[in-house]
């Protein structure tokens, strides 16, 4: 018959697990990267830019040609060229994140539109200025400069 032992855990031992488990816990929840659709090329890369679902519904007529966009709960998932960040200051509501990463998701978002074609890119100029539009904020080229600036009325 075998020795049963009892085996003790000191704090130490406790918060060291905690730790470990805290870590697994982040490295599951590394961000999601939305996917271009078999089929296309991405040449420019990918970036990404979310609406909610209202302001995404009200930019789809005002844009001369949509690419993918995703869906995930709320949010709408606009594919753009990289770097379309560059010199614009997206309007909130917006979300604009590099790489197609889509942060605190628990699954990835789905398809809801494909455009024709091999390029999966909304232009950005067009989608920045719809949602401008939508929001009531005015393009970042078309404000004041600064104090000095003369008054447009």
């Amino acid at each position: 018959m075998g020795v049963v032992t009892t085996r003790t855990m000191d704090l130490d031992s406790l918060v060291r697990f905690s730790r470990q488990r805290q870590r697994r816990a982040v490295q599951a929840a590394e961000p999601l990267r939305l996917t271009v659709p078999d089929g296309m090329t991405a040449p420019l890369g990918c970036d990404a830019v979310a609406v909610p679902e209202a302001c995404g519904r009200a930019m789809v007529a005002r844009l001369p040609r949509m690419g993918c966009v995703y869906a995930d709960g709320d949010l709408w998932w606009w594919i753009v060229p990289s770097d379309s960040d560059v010199a614009l200051e997206w309007p909130a509501p917006a979300r604009y994140t590099t790489g197609a990463l889509v942060p605190d998701a628990r699954r990835a978002p789905g398809l809801i539109h494909r455009p024709d074609g091999s390029v999966p890119y909304t232009p950005p100029i067009p989608l920045y200025l719809a949602l401008c539009r939508v929001t009531g904020t005015t393009p970042v080229w078309s404000r004041s400069i600064g104090a000095g600036a003369p008054d447009p009325a």
